[in-house]
């Protein structure tokens, strides 16, 4: 018999990766949401144009906000929201980024 010292449950729980949010700033001023576990290497894929179709008529120029959530689902949800909001509230997040 195992005492619970020897196996604590958080050891066999699985660690979650963070997921994240996050807006790139396209050379036509755009902005477009996804979502990665990796914004800065996501981004190396927007700028090298096999990222999202998104990028093949304005070039992804800056990784300009990210936002940590707790899971993929989060990070789905988060990006829906933002997706769903108008360019100049948008405009509001990346400068709220910068500033902090």
């Amino acid at each position: 018999m195992t005492s619970l010292s020897e196996n604590p449950p958080e050891a066999d729980a699985p660690v979650s990766k963070s997921w994240f949010v996050y807006l790139v700033r396209a050379a036509n001023g755009s902005l477009y949401c996804g979502i990665s576990d990796d914004p800065v290497r996501r981004f190396a894929k927007h700028q090298s144009g096999k990222g999202a179709r998104f990028f093949l008529s304005s070039p992804a120029m800056a990784l300009v906000y990210t936002e940590r959530c707790r899971d993929k689902s989060d990070a789905l949800r988060q990006e829906r929201l933002i997706k769903k909001l108008r360019k100049s509230a948008k405009e509001c997040l990346v400068a709220s980024y910068r500033s902090v």
